[in-house]
């Protein structure tokens, strides 16, 4: 059982669609995780436009791996490497502290996560 960056059980992210490495909608993770699929985040339309310029395109269906696309609103598990773009370029989405894996916190201290939690979820 993996936990979250609040030291509790992960939850689940979002199910449908279904997100995270392993497609069950947790933002669990595993050393074939290379991009780390481990935040969980309310995606704005400012982070999907700029992931999309950076060559991570959420918004555009994929049919043929069953992808819908992603809209402002939806919840999703994105890779630590791009939030942590976002944040440096100040469109870091939201995120869920209770689905967003603990290993976030080894590259980022809970007080610069804590500025985005959604704090009612």
């Amino acid at each position: 059982m993996q936990k979250n960056i609040l030291n509790t059980l992960l939850e689940d992210c979002c199910l449908d669609p279904m997100t995270g490495f392993f497609r069950n909608g947790r933002c669990e993770t595993c050393d074939e995780d290379v991009g780390e699929h481990t935040v969980c985040v309310q995606l704005t339309e400012d982070f999907l436009l700029f992931s999309k310029e950076k060559g991570n395109d959420l918004i555009t269906p994929r049919e043929e791996f069953g992808f819908p696309g992603l809209k402002q609103g939806d919840r999703w598990c994105v890779c630590l490497g791009r939030w942590i773009e976002a944040l440096e370029a100040g469109v870091a989405p939201p995120l869920y502290p209770r689905a967003t894996h603990e290993s976030v916190l080894d590259q980022l201290p809970i007080e610069v996560l804590e500025k985005y939690f959604i704090r009612d979820a």
